[in-house]
């Protein structure tokens, strides 16, 4: 259990981070929320209008496709009543693709789509890549695992169940009376501490489009050999290899391992050098007494040019609020499980639990439900 928690949360150094700011930023984040809510009611309400004057139009339409089939007969007040009939139909018809166009419109505007409220805060990821996919419908598919971290007030705690129901019932309740193990005190009443319920909204991203570019000076390094020196001497033999020319290379102006893998982008000083590299594909690296075949691939950099994020409840976790300090972390936590645990007070199997104290900060951190 003690391995789930500190997955599910990490508590932050209040020196880095003060309450009053994360109190702040959480009242920004939610005015922009409740904004964002608004926006989209209103778009909802367009669509639906429009959607209506649609569908009155076609029935429109169609009445009059049965009046032009209708004979004229000789009389000629009928006939400019037909004719009248046909340039009112087209009115219509012209007035309807108007109204489909503007649907369309708004379908596609998201109430979340506007990149500019959250790429500021995105943080920078480098990526590689890693050849073609054997799957043609995924080539120009990137996917993408969310990992949401959000800040946590002291006096919370976050409990994930294992059904949603018992969550969705939880928050219905609203407020919940916890009883504590305090055995030094005589009243009941100073043993008891009420808590708020309240479900978990976060933004998660739907859409996610980003531009890439080839670095004319900068080449990928992959497939490296597994030997026992330190990266920063591997480096250097990388390094020394592709600074002489006869290797096909030059001077190297930057050497860095990627972040979490095993490849190295090297960068030389002067544009021309990597595309010759990067068309010969592979070559043999003298290191230490023997000779490794390595890859050498194009190092692409990518910038995000549109982000769409949607509303998303977290379907078994709860949010519990005004926990006062009064026991320690572990003692506070372990009541909150047992009270949380029992059918008769509308709890059930408890997945993890995460809390914070009175006067602390934490984040915690979603990612999505595999299970």
């Amino acid at each position: 259990m003690d391995s789930e928690e500190e997955s599910f949360i990490r508590l932050q150094d209040d020196r880095l981070q003060s309450p009053e700011k994360l109190r702040q930023e959480i009242e920004r984040c939610k005015e922009l929320y409740s904004a964002l809510e608004k926006d989209n009611a209103k778009l909802q309400t367009a669509k639906e209008a429009a959607e209506q004057r649609a569908q009155e139009l076609k029935k429109e339409g169609e009445l009059h496709e049965i009046l032009e089939q209708l004979p004229l007969n000789g009389d000629e007040e009928r006939a400019h009543q037909i004719f009248a009939i046909k340039e009112e139909n087209n009115r219509l018809r012209q007035e309807k693709q108007v109204l489909k166009n503007k649907l369309e419109e708004l379908k596609k505007r998201e109430l979340w789509n506007d990149p500019v409220m959250i790429l500021s805060a995105l943080p920078e990821k480098k990526m590689i890549f890693k050849g073609l996919t054997a799957n043609k419908e995924d080539m120009n598919k990137l996917i993408l695992t969310p990992l949401i971290h959000s800040p946590l007030p002291g006096g919370s705690a976050l409990i994930t169940f294992e059904e949603a129901e018992v969550a969705q019932r939880i928050t219905e309740m609203r407020e919940h009376t916890v009883e504590l193990s305090c055995g030094q005190l005589e009243e009941l009443d100073q043993c008891r501490v009420r808590v708020q319920a309240v479900p978990v909204d976060i933004l998660v991203p739907s859409a996610l489009e980003i531009r890439l570019t080839q670095s004319s000076r900068s080449i990928l390094v992959s497939d490296l050999p597994s030997l026992d020196i330190s990266k920063e001497a591997l480096l250097d033999k990388l390094e020394l290899f592709f600074s002489k020319t006869k290797n096909g290379g030059s001077e190297v102006e930057s050497r860095e391992f990627l972040e979490d893998s095993d490849q190295v982008v090297l960068t030389f000083t002067q544009d021309g050098v990597a595309e010759p590299l990067i068309e010969r594909g592979h070559t043999q690296v003298p290191i230490g007494k023997g000779k490794y075949k390595i890859k050498i691939s194009p190092c692409m950099s990518g910038d995000i040019s549109n982000l769409q994020l949607q509303p998303s409840r977290c379907p078994r976790t709860v949010l519990l609020l005004g926990i006062p300090d009064v026991l320690s972390v572990e003692s506070m936590r372990d009541a909150l499980e047992i009270h949380f645990q029992k059918a008769s007070r509308g709890g059930g199997e408890v997945d993890a639990l995460a809390y914070v104290p009175a006067g602390r900060t934490g984040v915690a951190v979603f990612e999505e439900d595999t299970g």
